[in-house]
């Protein structure tokens, strides 16, 4: 069960109201305790894709290769459901050797994800859906040898947005798969891409496999082909409020938390990210005033943890300071984890549209 510590005397979930008007929850008073089964029992896909099927996506008639990609997953899903599991390896059918991955390869806004939920939810359990980032999480949060035998006796593993930007975690990650394939658990990957791979800003299937050797004859590369919207570079966020105008939003909307931005990303270093979720559930609406530019590297990659899970909650977002736009430096979205940082710039600035709407 999640436990939800309160330090000082600000409310949590419930805050009081004052006249008309609600004192809001201060995250940093937040300080949230995850047990072992609520960071497993939180392995299934985000909220917007809890109710996805192969029958709610909608493939591009000028794209082959995306109805391709859902007859193939369809296929898989029903081979990953029938064999009966023995003794931890994969049983063979009398046809072509069981598969044991499917890697979808294919740019930024094709349905990669809705695809990959859509095969979760057709197999049956016991099952886990996790990103690249949360799988990394969890081997922090639980330990090596613990995450395999708790992914041990899965079907099916999802990975979403593989990500090749930290040679440790791809290791770390890779090494995990072997475990457990060996053990005869289905997998199931998408990419993650990083900018200008190839010229096409896609990550490319070769280097996936590269780094899994081992388990490369276990995957089948189904290319998801369609416009990669990021081509389209960054949404522009509504206008930052004032900090008197977003105190005062925060008051008139209940259940809103209210922070200084340099406060909360001080907050979020004292916590392991596999908590951030819980920090952030059921509040309504997070306000952050005094939004800066990160200040480093570290602060930064919080930051897009953070914003991984108010996306995942579709939780609105209302601050003041700089432009999102600007959360990110320079060098940062030209180095190594650009492609991160783009995506959070854009699912915050998302939310941040909800919340001004």
């Amino acid at each position: 069960m999640l436990h939800l510590t309160i330090s000082g005397s600000t409310p949590g979930l419930r805050p009081a109201r004052i006249g008309c008007l609600a004192v809001p929850i201060r995250l940093i008073d937040r300080l949230p305790v995850v047990s072992r089964a609520d960071l497993l029992d939180s392995l299934v896909p985000p909220p917007l894709f809890a109710d996805v099927s192969f029958d709610t996506y909608r493939p591009d008639p000028g794209e082959p290769t995306q109805l391709a990609a859902v007859e193939y997953l369809r296929a898989f899903a029903l081979q990953v459901s029938r064999p009966p599991r023995k003794a931890g390896r994969f049983r063979r059918a009398s046809g072509p050797e069981y598969p044991g991955g499917v890697y979808l390869d294919g740019g930024f806004g094709v349905g990669k994800t809705h695809l990959l939920a859509s095969l979760w939810h057709a197999v049956p359990g016991p099952k886990a859906y996790a990103t690249f980032v949360e799988l990394t999480q969890l081997a922090g949060a639980l330990g090596f040898a613990d995450l395999v035998e708790a992914l041990g006796g899965m079907r099916l593993l999802a990975i979403d947005e593989f990500e090749l930007d930290d040679p440790g975690d791809t290791v770390l990650v890779s090494t995990l798969l072997a475990r457990l394939s060996e053990r005869g658990v289905a997998l199931a990957a998408t990419s993650n891409t990083l900018p200008d791979r190839l010229g096409e800003e896609r990550f490319a299937t070769d280097d996936f496999l590269r780094e899994i050797q081992a388990l490369a004859a276990r995957f089948t590369p189904i290319r998801v082909d369609g416009p990669d919207y990021r081509h389209r570079g960054l949404p522009e966020p509504p206008p930052p409020l004032s900090d008197a105008e977003l105190t005062r939003r925060a008051a008139e909307i209940p259940g809103a938390s209210l922070d200084n931005f340099t406060d909360l990303a001080h907050h979020l270093a004292t916590l392991h990210p596999s908590r951030y979720g819980a920090l952030v559930e059921g509040v309504a609406t997070v306000c952050l005033w005094d939004v800066r530019t990160a200040a480093d590297q570290n602060v930064a990659l919080r930051l897009v943890v953070l914003a991984d899970r108010l996306y995942d909650r579709q939780i609105p977002l209302l601050t003041s300071g700089v432009p999102l736009t600007e959360l990110f430096d320079a060098q940062m979205l030209a180095g190594g984890y650009r492609k991160k940082y783009r995506r959070a710039i854009s699912r915050l600035i998302a939310l941040n549209r909800m919340g001004a709407g």
